[in-house]
C-alpha cells in the first residue's frame, strides 16, 4: 500500500499559492530554457531544472495544499473536458442508432456491430505509434492535436450516407481517440504523487458518467428535430464535433507540457512541486529511448496480468456503451424514452467512480476496490441474463453493470504508479490502452443479429468476464505483495519522507520499477 499525504482539499475554492514569490508567476527561470540533452541522458529533465534553480526551498504542508489547489483548478478541468467529449463522441453512434441512423444508411445484418468494432480496431492499431510518439513530443500538445482531429472526425460522421462512409468516419475517430488514455495517465503522473493521483483520476474519468447523462439529453433533444434533408442525428454529430474542436484548441494552448513549462506557476512553486512528486520515482520527461526498458515489458508479469484484466473489464464496458440504448429500446420503449432511460447509467458511473477514487486516496487497497466494483457488475449481468421476464429487472441489470466503469481508473492508476522508466512507462500505458480496445472489439461482437432481441449470449458474457476480472485483481494483489517483499531490506521512499537524507539524483534516474531497489508497488 502507499502511504498517505494528509489533508488534500481538492474541492476547496481557488487559492493564492506561494507566499515566497507573488510577483513572478508568469516568469521563466533563465536556466529553464537550456537544452537538457547536454546533460546525462539517464537523468530526468526535472532533475536538472531543480539543480539549476536558485529556489531550492522546502515546502510546508500548508504551501503544498495551496499548490495542489492551484494545479487542480488549472489541470483537472481540461482533462475532464477532454475525457467527457471523448466518451460522448465515441458513443454517439449508440444514440444515433435509436435516432434512425440504421434505417437511413440502410445498414444490414451485423454492419452496425462492425462499425462499432472497427472504431476499436483503429484505436488498437494507433496505440503502436502512440507508444513511440509520446516519448518524443510534448504529451499535452499531442493530446490537444488529437482532440481537435477527433472532433473533426465526429463532425464528418454527419456526411455518412452508407455503410462504407460511416465505417471510414469511425476508423478515423478511433485513430485520434487512441491518444486520450495514455496522455491523461502520463499527465496525471507529472503533477501528483501516487496517492494524490487517485481522486484526480476519478474526477477526469467521471467525464464518462457525465457523458452518459449529457449524451442522453443531447440525443433526446435532437430527436425532436424534424428535418427531412438533414436528420437530427446528423445535426448532433456536427454540434458535438464543433464542441470537441474548441476543447481541443483550449487543451493545445493552455495545458502545460510539463510542470517546468507551467506559466501559471512561479519558479519556487515549480521547484516545490518537482521535489514533492520526485517520490514517485517515475520521472517527468526523458526523451532518451531505451530498448532495454522496452524488452523488460515482455517479461514483466504485472503488465500482462494488467492487460488480461483490462480486456476482461472492457468486454463488458464495450457491451454496455455500444448497446445500452439499443437494449432499452428493445424492451419496448420509444427511441426518445430509451435515450432518457439510459441516463441513470451515468449516475451509477459517476457514483462508483468517486467512491473508488476517494476510497483509494484514504485507504489504498486498489485491488479490493476493483473487486467491489465487479460484484454489482456480476449481479447486473445475472439480471440481464436471467430476469428476462421483467423490464424493471433488465433495467436494473443495465444500471448495475455500469459500476464496472470505475475499475478502469484503478487499472489506469495502477499502470501509472507501478511502472518506472520513461520508455517502459510510455509503452505500458499504450499497451493497457490498447487492451481496452481489444475488450471493446470482442464485446460488441457478442451481439449477433440472430440473438435479437434478448441477446442472451452477450449478457452472459458480461457476467462471466466480471467474475474473471475480480479473480485477476486478487492475483495482482498477491503478486505485488510478493514483489515488494522480494526487494528485501532496501528502504522504500515514502511520500511523507522529505528530500533531505535521500539521494536526489537517484530519485530522478531513468530506471524501471524492477531496476530501482527503493521502488515499491502500490496495491
Amino acid at each position: 500500500m502507499d502511504s498517505q499525504l494528509k489533508s488534500d482539499p481538492i474541492t476547496d475554492v481557488r487559492g493564492d499559492t506561494s507566499s515566497r514569490d507573488t510577483s513572478s508567476s508568469q516568469a521563466h527561470h533563465p536556466v529553464a530554457e537550456k537544452v537538457f540533452g547536454a546533460h546525462d541522458q539517464n537523468l530526468d529533465q526535472a532533475y536538472w531544472y531543480v539543480q539549476n534553480s536558485n529556489n531550492a526551498v522546502e515546502a510546508t504542508p500548508a504551501e503544498l495544499r495551496r499548490l495542489r489547489r492551484k494545479i487542480d483548478w488549472w489541470i483537472v478541468p481540461i482533462m475532464f473536458a477532454c475525457y467527457t467529449m471523448q466518451f460522448i463522441d465515441k458513443v454517439s453512434l449508440n444514440y444515433a442508432a435509436v435516432m434512425g441512423l440504421n434505417k437511413e444508411l440502410k445498414l444490414k445484418s451485423n454492419e452496425f456491430s462492425n462499425a462499432a468494432t472497427w472504431f476499436f480496431i483503429a484505436y488498437l492499431i494507433a496505440e503502436v505509434p502512440n507508444a513511440i510518439i509520446l516519448q518524443r513530443v510534448p504529451v499535452a500538445k499531442w493530446l490537444g492535436a488529437n482532440v481537435v482531429l477527433w472532433g473533426i472526425a465526429t463532425a464528418c460522421t454527419a456526411a455518412a450516407h452508407n455503410y462504407a462512409t460511416l465505417l471510414t468516419a469511425r476508423i478515423f475517430l478511433g485513430i485520434f481517440e487512441a491518444a486520450i488514455a495514455p496522455c491523461l495517465i502520463l499527465i496525471s503522473g507529472q503533477w501528483y504523487t501516487k496517492s494524490e493521483q487517485a481522486p484526480r483520476f476519478c474526477i477526469w474519468y467521471a467525464g464518462l458518467g457525465v457523458g452518459q447523462i449529457v449524451g442522453g439529453i443531447v440525443s433526446y433533444g435532437f430527436q425532436q428535430v424534424k428535418n427531412p434533408t438533414f436528420s437530427g442525428w446528423k445535426i448532433m454529430f456536427v454540434v458535438l464535433g464543433l464542441v470537441t474542436v474548441i476543447i481541443g484548441f483550449v487543451t493545445f494552448f493552455f495545458l502545460p507540457d510539463t510542470p517546468m513549462k507551467a506559466r501559471f506557476l512561479s519558479e519556487p512553486e515549480k521547484v516545490m512541486l518537482l521535489k514533492h512528486v520526485s517520490v514517485n520515482q517515475t520521472g517527468i520527461r526523458n526523451k532518451h529511448y531505451k530498448m532495454s526498458q522496452a524488452l523488460e515489458i515482455l517479461r514483466d508479469i504485472q503488465l500482462w496480468l494488467m492487460v488480461l484484466l483490462t480486456i476482461l473489464i472492457s468486454i463488458s464496458s464495450g457491451v454496455i456503451t455500444t448497446y445500452s440504448a439499443t437494449l432499452i429500446r428493445n424492451f419496448g420503449y420509444k427511441p426518445p424514452t430509451a435515450a432518457l432511460l439510459n441516463m441513470p447509467s451515468g449516475i451509477v458511473s459517476i457514483a462508483s467512480t468517486f467512491i473508488v477514487g476517494f476510497g483509494i486516496r484514504h485507504t489504498s487497497h486498489r485491488w479490493a476496490w476493483l473487486v467491489a466494483c465487479c460484484i454489482p457488475g456480476i449481479l447486473g449481468g445475472a439480471l440481464m441474463s436471467f430476469a428476462t421476464g421483467t423490464k424493471a429487472g433488465q433495467l436494473a441489470g443495465i444500471y448495475l453493470v455500469n459500476s464496472i466503469t470505475a475499475t478502469l481508473i484503478v487499472i489506469y492508476q495502477w499502470t501509472g504508479s507501478n511502472v518506472g522508466g520513461q520508455t517502459k512507462r510510455v509503452i505500458s500505458v499504450a499497451l493497457v490502452s490498447g487492451s481496452f480496445s481489444v475488450g471493446n472489439i470482442i464485446g460488441p461482437q457478442t451481439f449477433q443479429a440472430k440473438d435479437a432481441p434478448q441477446f442472451i449470449p452477450a449478457k452472459i458474457t458480461v457476467l462471466a468476464t466480471q467474475a474473471a476480472a475480480a479473480l485477476i485483481a486478487v492475483v495482482l494483489f498477491v503478486y505485488y505483495v510478493w514483489a515488494n517483499k522480494r526487494k528485501g531490506a532496501t528502504p522504500a521512499v515514502e511520500e511523507n519522507i522529505g528530500m533531505p537524507g535521500h539521494d536526489e539524483e537517484r530519485m530522478w534516474e531513468d530506471r524501471t520499477d524492477k531496476q530501482n531497489p527503493t521502488f515499491r508497488y502500490v496495491y
